[in-house]
């Protein structure tokens, strides 16, 4: 299984701790972003792993060749970093999708379970893990469900019809490899494509073709996006350091 983080945007909502280095390169409770992903990975036997990086990329390269070894975790380098929303990052890594894949956005923190979970999940070409709350707010991805299958899935979508929301941790099988691959390179053969989240495509897809929902409530996650994401991503990574020390 191989695992494409997507970590190409500076994180300018975190300014000033991206003034000079990129989102997934922030610290946090002694190591970075970043560094909490691939450990987690390699506790699920993900050892394949290529990170997109874009704004401060030597920062993150010099960061990985550090800590697990040059060439050990391999990167892409994103020139349309500045210009393009993450489809433009997909689009860079479509060479990576040939076959079975995590994407992985760069500001999700996880436990090793969440991952676990996704992997053990059912068989489908396309899975987005999602989790649910008591509300959603403008910025959740939310999603539409029925039962399992996806319907919809954005951050407009109507809150009267919201069941749970994308964590940012998608798995694809099979035919759901090419499928989104495919439908990545279409998409961005129109200018406007660039401004597009991946998740946009996802949503696309599920018109067509069934997308499956992996549910992981009740585990331990979070999404860094502003300071006021830091004291949960805090919580996370201690939960995490915690389940390592009595591994």
């Amino acid at each position: 299984m191989k695992a494409i983080i997507l970590s190409a945007g500076q994180g300018k909502r975190l300014l000033p701790l991206t003034a000079e280095r990129p989102k997934c390169a922030v610290e946090i409770h002694g190591q970075s972003m970043i560094e909490w992903q691939i450990d987690e990975l390699h506790r699920c036997g993900v050892e394949d792993i290529c990170v997109v990086l874009g704004y401060g990329a030597e920062t993150v390269e010099k960061l990985l060749a550090e800590r697990y070894g040059a060439g050990k975790v391999r990167t892409i380098f994103n020139p349309f970093y500045a210009v393009s929303d993450n489809l433009g990052t997909c689009w860079v890594a479509r060479a990576e999708m040939t076959a079975d894949f995590i994407i992985l956005n760069g500001d999700t923190l996880f436990q090793a379970p969440v991952l676990a979970k996704l992997l053990a999940s059912p068989a489908h070409p396309v899975t987005v893990t999602t989790d649910r709350k008591p509300g959603y707010d403008s910025d959740d991805m939310k999603v539409i469900l029925e039962g399992e299958r996806l319907l919809r899935i954005g951050k407009d979508l109507p809150l009267d019809q919201v069941h749970a929301e994308s964590i940012g941790m998608l798995l694809f099988r099979g035919e759901g490899c090419a499928l989104f691959r495919n439908t990545v390179e279409r998409v961005l053969r129109d200018t406007a494509g660039l401004k597009r989240w991946y998740l946009s495509v996802i949503d696309e897809l599920a018109q067509q073709h069934p997308v499956a929902t992996c549910c992981i409530e009740g585990l331990l996650w979070g999404e860094v996006d502003c300071p006021e994401d830091l004291p949960h991503a805090e919580d996370v990574v201690r939960g995490i350091a915690q389940a390592g020390a009595v591994a």
